[in-house]
């Protein structure tokens, strides 16, 4: 994804995406995942979250439209739009509501979805909050939480340094 006010030193630390036996095992694990909820990853749906996975960073939905097709050709925005919200529900991907941008999620199982953003390069580096105090004072409260997610921006270590 490229930024705004992309830093002079981001050929200095590459985000690179899965590839190779990496990607076909996260893959694989998304095939499975899928079987156990009786869910089909259907080939558009595995064709976003192979470009989720392969990315250096956060994607737009129109960025991965464009990149859809395998000869270059672009996807019809309803298919991109459609597995983006199957990928969504089903926990294999997020929605970075600050950059309007999806990304494959990095951690196994359902949970809350916390973020560190680099407002230089652009990484988006994903983590797990312990959110327990809120969710209990929210459901004390009476109110059932449905999704919970943090954005932190700032500077990555690198960026730091650079």
């Amino acid at each position: 994804m490229a930024m705004a006010n992309p830093c002079q030193h981001h050929d200095d630390h590459h985000h690179h995406g899965l590839a190779g036996t990496a990607l076909r095992h996260a893959l694989g694990v998304a095939e499975t995942r899928c079987a156990e909820t009786q869910e089909r990853l259907t080939p558009p749906r595995r064709r976003v979250l192979e470009l989720l996975l392969q990315a250096e960073g956060p994607q737009k939905a129109y960025d991965l439209i464009a990149a859809y097709g395998d000869q270059g050709e672009p996807a019809k925005p309803p298919t991109v739009y459609r597995a983006l919200e199957f990928l969504e529900r089903l926990g294999f991907a997020h929605r970075i509501e600050s950059l309007n941008a999806y990304v494959a999620c990095q951690i196994e199982g359902g949970h809350a979805a916390a973020f560190l953003i680099c407002d230089c390069c652009g990484a988006a580096q994903e983590f797990e909050p312990d959110f327990g105090p809120q969710l209990a004072a929210a459901e004390a409260a009476g109110y059932a939480v449905r999704s919970v997610t943090l954005e932190a921006r700032g500077l990555c270590a690198a960026c730091r340094e650079a």
